[in-house]
């Protein structure tokens, strides 16, 4: 079977744009005057809006049809939405220093009842998705068509999570955002652990981040996470890897981790060297 005809109900386009209507009202009824704040919750809704992006062009390119394009923007445009509530409430993106907010906004998006224009399975991979798209892995015994969108979700999340985040460590002034950062500590050092996980091809999980420097190579980390060759060629074609090392110390361990992986990407087809 296909992925276009997993789909178990029609979806059309005007269920996507009320959809993005609702989110609109909804993420501007958290507006606030505090410039700092705004300007984190500014962050979520661009993200949101690019992760939409990113999302159709995979979909474009692994061929999905309409009615499966529209499922998966769909999953793109609500994945995120638990941030904003996370944020008013918490003053943070850090789920260990809140809550989870995949979890969170599920129970947002159930108490608006925005998915019941929907038949149960398509509620069911749309749930299923938004549940797992900020695990540290999917679970196990994930099965089509749910672990085929929760795959699409968490690659077009990281592709925008990389734009973000090296847009930051590029930045001209000196600046810093406590939210991007999750309030971890800019020092020197480099977890042995977290090195121990990317020589061996593990995902890093969160609570072995220590500093800064451990969450760019987490973040460089992601890769072993990257489940579909268009999105391989995006990371290829934005050089995230090569921009990833340039923003973390010199050392010889950690050039190793960064040529094993570039070789690994390369052996299955994935990047090019540039």
């Amino acid at each position: 079977m296909q992925i276009n005809d997993m789909i178990p109900g029609p979806i059309n386009e005007n269920s996507v744009n009320d959809l993005k209507i609702w989110f609109n009202k909804y993420v501007d009824s958290f507006r606030d005057d505090d410039p700092e704040i705004q300007q984190n919750l500014n962050l979520k809704i661009a993200h949101t809006e690019r992760v939409c992006r990113e999302i159709k062009h995979l979909g474009k390119e692994l061929e999905l049809e309409a009615n499966a394009l529209h499922l998966a923007e769909i999953i793109a445009l609500l994945h995120d939405i638990g941030r904003f509530e996370q944020y008013a409430v918490y003053k943070t993106f850090k789920d260990s220093k809140s809550e989870n907010h995949a979890l969170l906004g599920l129970r947002i998006i159930k108490k608006n009842k925005l998915l019941n224009i929907f038949d149960p399975n398509t509620r069911k991979i749309i749930v299923h998705a938004i549940k797992y798209h900020n695990r540290a892995t999917l679970p196990s015994d994930g099965k089509d068509p749910f672990l085929f969108y929760d795959k699409l979700i968490r690659d077009a999340d990281k592709l925008d999570i990389w734009h973000v985040v090296l847009n930051y460590y590029y930045r001209t002034d000196s600046q810093r955002n406590s939210a991007i950062e999750l309030d971890l500590p800019d020092t020197p050092s480099v977890s042995k652990h977290i090195l121990d996980d990317l020589h061996h091809g593990r995902i890093i999980h969160f609570e072995h981040v220590n500093n800064l420097n451990d969450f760019k190579l987490l973040q460089m980390g992601w890769i072993f996470d990257i489940n579909f060759e268009p999105t391989r060629k995006v990371i290829s074609e934005r050089d995230y890897l090569k921009k990833l090392r340039r923003v973390l110390p010199a050392s010889s361990e950690i050039d190793i981790i960064y040529e094993n992986i570039i070789y690994k990407l390369r052996q299955v087809g994935g990047l090019k060297q540039k």
